[in-house]
């Protein structure tokens, strides 16, 4: 197989699991428990179609612009595509495609399980690394935002922003990332160096579901 990099590539992206289904005699990439992706192999164990989830109008056009994508194999022809792994679809496409996957289940779930799932707050702390987790806190999906350090009853103004009055799924989808709330919203503890990083790492735990927000830092 031609995209030899498609295995390393799927597993580092955020929160993705593999296994194998014998019956199918299928390699398959998952998140959350649902396959967005799968390599299809032979009696020998070598791959003869990819199978990745698509948008339904991009399926049509793709099929129409290479002939190694088709309909997709043993799945639903609407939602799905395959790619010969040995044909010419170029590489940075099928990886685009692959990213697209992802999102495009990810997207099934409801947009709190999807925090749940990526193990991300809306603005990309990972509450389980957090001494406060489960002490002093249960994790800002949990509580809705109302972390300990706010007045009772009172949500962080950015979980307040990005959940309560956009209903995004995280600060992923906004586009003035990172903004005036999150400059305004730190641990008075924090250095401003310290502060700095914690931004640039939030913002980057976030590029790993949208990779387009690496160029926001």
């Amino acid at each position: 197989m031609r995209y030899d990099w498609m295995d390393d590539f799927l597993l580092k992206k955020r929160c993705v699991t593999k296994d194998y289904q014998p019956a199918w005699n299928w390699v398959r990439y998952q998140i959350g428990g649902k396959m967005f992706a799968a390599q299809c192999l032979d009696e020998k164990g070598q791959p003869y179609y990819i199978n990745l989830k698509v948008d339904p109008g991009e399926s049509i056009f793709l099929r129409d612009q290479y002939e190694d994508i088709v309909p997709g194999h043993y799945s639903e022809k609407k939602n799905w595509i395959s790619v010969k792994p040995d044909g010419a679809v170029p590489d940075e496409l099928l990886k685009d495609l692959l990213e697209k996957a992802y999102l495009l289940m990810l997207q099934t779930f409801s947009k709190k399980r999807q925090r749940e799932i990526l193990n991300l707050s809306c603005c990309g702390t990972e509450c389980t690394d957090c001494g406060f987790y489960q002490t002093e806190c249960a994790g800002c999906n949990e509580c809705r935002g109302k972390v300990f350090y706010r007045p009772q009853g009172k949500a962080c103004p950015i979980y307040a922003c990005s959940v309560q009055k956009r209903r995004y799924a995280t600060c992923a989808e906004c586009e003035e990332l990172p903004c005036a709330i999150w400059r305004a919203t730190r641990d008075p503890q924090f250095s401003d160096e310290k502060f700095e990083q914690s931004i640039r790492e939030r913002v980057e735990n976030l590029a790993e579901i949208n990779p387009d927000k690496r160029q926001s830092e």
